[in-house]
């Protein structure tokens, strides 16, 4: 797989190429990165691209970036989406001809509105690089491009705090090929921010969740770096896992039609993000036979998972580790730029289907089982062709190649076998729709957090209703490590009909029909990702009646 022979072309032809992004057209393919462009280029460059992808952009490199867009007066519109645990400024750029500087503005245009985010994990640094390179190539192209039919929503460092605490790839991210410096995993305060949306507990979650309810992407678009397995594609993607997402299966439609953009206009290989399962360990493994490719977990602490909930689109982007950074970042670009191409023609669509309720979106039939709240890879899957590189062993503990595992040695010899393909979830326990939920309003900590998600609670206005039901917990398991600082939990029972003897001290509603997906996901006992699994009631979750009544739709109704 050869890097495309059009990212050498001169700037000026950079500058000028055409995005085209009509509603109505074909697109021509996306303006190739400035990566390989002239130094004489009057643009600016990221430090990416002045050291020739030797080193990563510090967050001085960003805002001096973002400052110098501004001081060219480009036709893009500049903010923060609030401050990280250390006090820093994440910055958003808006892009949009004509330019747009609200999110009422944004609504106004009737266009899809596509959120972009980079360096969620700040070792991953592929999204950050590209994400600006894009800005400034969209900013300054002549002629029709997409931002004629879009509203792009960039946030290009995300975690600022974990992008500072640079340190040699060999221990940040031991299999990754380069840069040699980059940044933590974590945000400052130790959390992984992409196992954060449930419980939103990092300022930069928080920030992000506010982000989310004012602007309301219609697309949201998480860049990331695979930590992972010898395979032979340049990027793998992923839309929401979580079979509860109503565009799901919308949203591969499209991911499938972007993989044939990719490979035909920008020369890259991509596939359905997954590492292979050899049992004995994925990543070192140098079997020619593997026995598998596997998908990521389902639940919606992870990004793109959650958004998919809100009933929209989401797309996880991974590079591949392995390749050279400057080939990782200009992959990332290729495939970001295109997707930007593609929402912009499907743009009328989009926004007809993310307008409707998920119910009217869902797949036929689901309404009427329920909403998956718990969900597991299936036991078998159908085979596809999938590529990887055949590895050795060294004979001894050497390295012989950043981000390839001591001992192991690879071989540039690629095959492509048959083998299953886990890619989605299947679910695992339904339950019937809900239309209303039941809290305690002295529950001000849940109360807050479900402001959080866009999701209100309001005071029973009248008497409870008849058909409400309460959750009996028989018992209660706890995990015996704590992730992310919690001890994950899970209750067993059992819905009845609310007894004469129950009391809901200050009754507060929460209304589910307009998103049951999401809500019922935070809300629910038996989920496999709520508010419970992190244990945040304002008491221990034990035997007896759980805090969260519910009023199914049907009797609702």
């Amino acid at each position: 797989m050869n890097s495309p022979a059009r990212h050498a072309r001169p700037v000026a032809l950079l500058v000028a190429a055409a995005l085209s992004a009509c509603a109505t057209t074909t697109p021509a393919a996306a303006p190739a990165p400035v990566a390989n462009a002239a130094s004489s280029s009057p643009l600016p460059r990221t430090r990416a691209e002045r050291t020739d992808y030797l080193e990563t952009s510090h967050y001085a490199d960003v805002v001096a970036f973002l400052d110098s867009l501004k001081a060219l007066r480009a036709p893009l519109a500049f903010g923060s989406i609030g401050r990280t645990f250390e006090g820093r400024e994440i910055p958003y750029v808006i892009a949009s001809r004509p330019l747009v500087h609200t999110p009422a503005e944004a609504k106004a245009t009737g266009r899809p509105i596509v959120y972009v985010q980079g360096n969620i994990h700040a070792g991953e640094v592929e999204g950050k690089e590209a994400l600006l390179a894009l800005l400034r190539d969209l900013a300054f192209a002549h002629g029709a491009n997409v931002l004629d039919s879009i509203v792009l929503v960039a946030v290009p460092i995300y975690n600022a705090d974990g992008n500072e605490k640079f340190g040699p790839q060999e221990r940040q991210r031991t299999e990754q090929n380069g840069p040699e410096m980059v940044g933590t995993r974590a945000n400052a305060q130790g959390l992984d921010l992409n196992r954060d949306y449930v419980k939103a507990e990092a300022p930069e979650t928080r920030a992000s969740l506010a982000m989310f309810d004012a602007w309301d992407p219609d697309v949201f678009v998480d860049l990331h770096t695979t930590d992972g397995s010898f395979h032979g594609y340049a990027l793998t993607y992923s839309p929401s896992l979580n079979p509860a997402a109503p565009l799901g299966d919308y949203t591969r439609s499209l991911l499938a039609e972007l993989r044939k953009r990719v490979r035909e206009r920008d020369g890259y290989e991509t596939f359905d993000y997954g590492n292979f399962n050899d049992g004995g360990g994925r990543e070192v493994s140098t079997d020619s036979v593997h026995d598998g490719w596997y998908t990521y977990d389902h639940r919606p602490r992870f990004g793109t998972n959650y958004y998919g909930l809100r009933n929209r689109v989401a797309v996880l982007s991974e590079a591949f580790s392995h390749d050279p950074f400057e080939r990782r970042v200009k992959s990332t670009y290729a495939f970001t730029s295109e997707l930007l191409s593609l929402v912009a023609e499907h743009g009328r669509e989009l926004k007809v289907l993310t307008s409707r309720t998920p119910d009217m979106t869902r797949p036929r039939g689901l309404v009427a089982t329920g909403v998956p709240i718990r969900s597991a890879l299936p036991d078998h899957a159908p085979s596809q062709p999938v590529r990887y590189e055949i590895l050795e062993r060294t004979g001894d503990s050497t390295r012989t190649q950043p981000g390839v595992p001591r001992g192991i040695r690879r071989t540039g010899r690629f095959v492509t076998r048959d083998m299953p393909v886990f890619d989605r979830f299947v679910p695992t326990l339904d339950r019937p729709v809900v239309g209303q939920y039941v809290i305690s309003g002295r529950d001000t900590a849940t109360r807050r957090r479900l402001a959080l998600h866009g999701v209100a609670a309001r005071p029973l206005d009248g008497a409870l209703p008849r058909s409400l039901e309460e959750f009996v917990v028989d018992s209660v398991t706890r995990a015996s490590r704590p992730f992310q600082g919690h001890l994950e939990t899970r209750v067993f029972g059992q819905w009845r009909p609310v007894g004469a003897e129950s009391a809901i001290a200050d009754p507060y509603v929460v209304d589910a029909v307009a998103d049951p997906s999401l809500v019922m996901y935070l809300l629910d006992p038996e989920s496999d990702d709520s508010f419970g699994t992190w244990d945040l009631y304002p008491a221990p979750l034990a035997p007896g009646i759980h805090p969260v009544r519910r009023v199914t739709l049907r009797t609702l109704r």
